[in-house]
């Protein structure tokens, strides 16, 4: 076990700029996991991270020391409770920090699977919510377009809870160029549509596109989609959430499939 005492050290130096610097992640191709939950989730995915650390009072925490004991061949360093505030990308660090390399997605090509296409998701709790449903409903890949936050950011991959890692994150993608090569049904949400999500068919692949929070998808990319659903809404509420909106729409998709599996047998 190594120890880091200097803010001189080179390591501390990287990982307080990935921590906190989107554009030297996106630079190194590199990003710091946050709490033993990512931690453990990559090591079971992935195998070894490039560096785990550990502060002092991390150390002693019973479940990351129980961790730690059960993976003895990880390299770990530790740094003392002060340098480890610095490098952490929360106001309360949980004590325990690895140092990944960013995964590259497949090459994409057209597909027949149901996929999520994003624009201009900005808010990272909704990021890491989307990803994180996407992965629950199955889906195996996320496109995201112009204006949406980083994926691998740290605040997104808290709030996606290891989802990243089951997934293939499509980032700088062109969405018209993935609806182009789609060969099922691209959907859209929009408030007054004539059509409601639960009375759409489902069954075959789907290409699901969600925009901004705020102004939803640009005019262009919504005029790409082959058919806008509504959601029904029967309070008196204007709008929905749109990391809810896509939750109820994936797991429409999810019912209605098993329903058909089911009818089947």
């Amino acid at each position: 076990m190594k120890k880091i005492t200097s803010r001189d050290n080179a390591t501390f130096r990287q990982l307080r700029l990935l921590s906190h610097s989107s554009r030297e992640r996106r630079k190194q191709g590199r990003t710091v996991l946050d709490g033993i939950h990512l931690v453990s989730a990559w090591v079971e995915c992935f195998g070894q991270p490039d560096l785990l650390a550990v502060s002092e009072g991390g150390a002693r925490h019973p479940e990351i020391r129980e961790w730690i004991a059960a993976h003895p061949r990880i390299v770990l360093q530790t740094l003392d409770d002060a340098l480890f505030r610095e490098v952490s990308p929360v106001e309360t660090p949980t004590g325990i920090l690895a140092l990944i390399d960013i995964p590259r997605p497949p090459p994409h090509l057209a597909t027949s699977a149901s996929c999520v296409l994003l624009e201009a998701i900005q808010d990272a709790g909704n990021l890491g919510s989307i990803l994180r449903t996407s992965a629950a409903a199955g889906i195996a890949d996320v496109f995201l377009g112009p204006g949406c936050a980083q994926a691998w950011s740290p605040r997104v991959l808290r709030a996606g809870m290891g989802a990243h890692f089951l997934l293939h994150i499509h980032e700088h993608a062109s969405l018209d160029r993935v609806m182009a090569g789609f060969d099922g049904l691209s959907l859209s949400t929009q408030l007054d549509a004539a059509q409601a999500v639960h009375d759409t068919d489902l069954t075959g692949p789907v290409a699901w596109l969600f925009g901004n929070e705020g102004s939803g998808l640009s005019a262009s990319t919504a005029a790409a989609c082959r058919l806008a659903v509504r959601i029904p809404m029967p309070g008196k509420v204007e709008s929905l959430n749109v990391a809810a909106a896509a939750a109820i729409c994936l797991f429409e998709e999810v019912r209605q499939k098993r329903q058909r599996e089911a009818q089947k047998t």
